[in-house]
Protein backbone atom coordinates (compact mmCIF):
# COMPACT_ATOMS: atom_id res chain seq x y z
CA UNK A 1 0.00 0.00 0.00
CA UNK A 2 1.36 3.31 -0.93
CA UNK A 3 1.65 6.16 1.47
CA UNK A 4 0.27 9.26 1.19
CA UNK A 5 1.99 12.21 2.78
CA UNK A 6 -0.59 15.17 3.39
CA UNK A 7 0.65 18.83 3.72
CA UNK A 8 0.43 20.94 7.04
CA UNK A 9 -2.67 22.77 4.84
CA UNK A 10 -4.62 19.63 3.75
CA UNK A 11 -4.22 18.24 7.75
CA UNK A 12 -5.84 21.14 9.11
CA UNK A 13 -8.44 21.18 6.80
CA UNK A 14 -9.23 17.51 7.63
CA UNK A 15 -9.07 18.07 11.37
CA UNK A 16 -12.05 21.25 11.11
CA UNK A 17 -13.81 18.75 9.01
CA UNK A 18 -13.35 15.79 11.76
CA UNK A 19 -14.40 18.31 14.40
CA UNK A 20 -17.51 19.13 12.79
CA UNK A 21 -18.24 15.47 11.89
CA UNK A 22 -17.50 14.95 15.61
CA UNK A 23 -20.02 17.72 16.97
CA UNK A 24 -22.53 16.39 15.05
CA UNK A 25 -22.62 12.76 16.84
CA UNK A 26 -20.23 10.48 15.44
CA UNK A 27 -17.72 8.81 16.39
CA UNK A 28 -13.77 9.15 16.03
CA UNK A 29 -13.56 5.74 14.81
CA UNK A 30 -16.63 6.92 11.88
CA UNK A 31 -14.83 9.90 11.38
CA UNK A 32 -11.01 8.21 10.78
CA UNK A 33 -12.59 6.31 8.45
CA UNK A 34 -14.07 8.87 6.41
CA UNK A 35 -11.29 10.96 6.32
CA UNK A 36 -8.97 7.30 5.06
CA UNK A 37 -6.73 7.60 7.95
CA UNK A 38 -5.71 5.38 11.36
CA UNK A 39 -7.19 6.66 14.37
CA UNK A 40 -3.05 6.79 15.51
CA UNK A 41 -2.82 8.89 12.99
CA UNK A 42 -5.67 11.16 13.42
CA UNK A 43 -4.84 11.61 17.45
CA UNK A 44 -0.95 12.19 16.16
CA UNK A 45 -2.22 15.36 13.98
CA UNK A 46 -4.64 16.33 16.85
CA UNK A 47 -1.79 16.63 19.29
CA UNK A 48 0.46 18.17 16.30
CA UNK A 49 -1.65 20.50 14.45
CA UNK A 50 -4.66 20.73 16.69
CA UNK A 51 -5.96 24.78 16.76
CA UNK A 52 -3.68 25.51 14.40
CA UNK A 53 -4.22 27.85 11.55
CA UNK A 54 -2.65 26.65 8.15
CA UNK A 55 0.11 29.99 8.27
CA UNK A 56 1.06 28.69 11.65
CA UNK A 57 1.56 25.10 10.37
CA UNK A 58 3.49 26.37 7.06
CA UNK A 59 5.93 28.60 9.98
CA UNK A 60 5.98 25.47 12.19
CA UNK A 61 7.31 23.43 8.84
CA UNK A 62 9.97 26.29 7.69
CA UNK A 63 11.38 25.99 11.41
CA UNK A 64 11.63 22.19 11.61
CA UNK A 65 13.60 22.27 8.42
CA UNK A 66 15.93 25.14 9.39
CA UNK A 67 16.66 23.41 12.69
CA UNK A 68 17.78 19.99 10.87
CA UNK A 69 19.90 22.04 8.84
CA UNK A 70 21.61 23.64 11.41
CA UNK A 71 21.91 20.58 13.12
CA UNK A 72 23.87 19.11 10.59
CA UNK A 73 25.51 22.16 9.72
CA UNK A 74 26.88 22.04 13.70
CA UNK A 75 27.57 18.44 13.59
CA UNK A 76 30.04 18.60 10.11
CA UNK A 77 31.62 21.43 12.38
CA UNK A 78 32.37 19.50 15.07
CA UNK A 79 33.56 16.78 12.82
CA UNK A 80 36.17 19.25 11.35
CA UNK A 81 37.18 20.65 14.74
CA UNK A 82 37.81 17.00 16.02
CA UNK A 83 40.08 15.59 12.79
CA UNK A 84 42.13 18.82 12.80
CA UNK A 85 42.59 18.45 16.48
CA UNK A 86 43.79 14.31 16.01
CA UNK A 87 45.95 16.48 13.37
CA UNK A 88 47.35 18.54 15.58
CA UNK A 89 48.30 16.01 18.12
CA UNK A 90 49.74 13.64 15.23
CA UNK A 91 47.47 11.16 16.22
CA UNK A 92 46.99 9.51 13.11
Amino acid sequence: MKRKRHSPEQIIRMLRSAEQLLNQGQKVADVCRALEVSAATYHRWQQLYGGMRATEANRLKELEQENSRLKRLLADAELDKAMLKELAEGNF
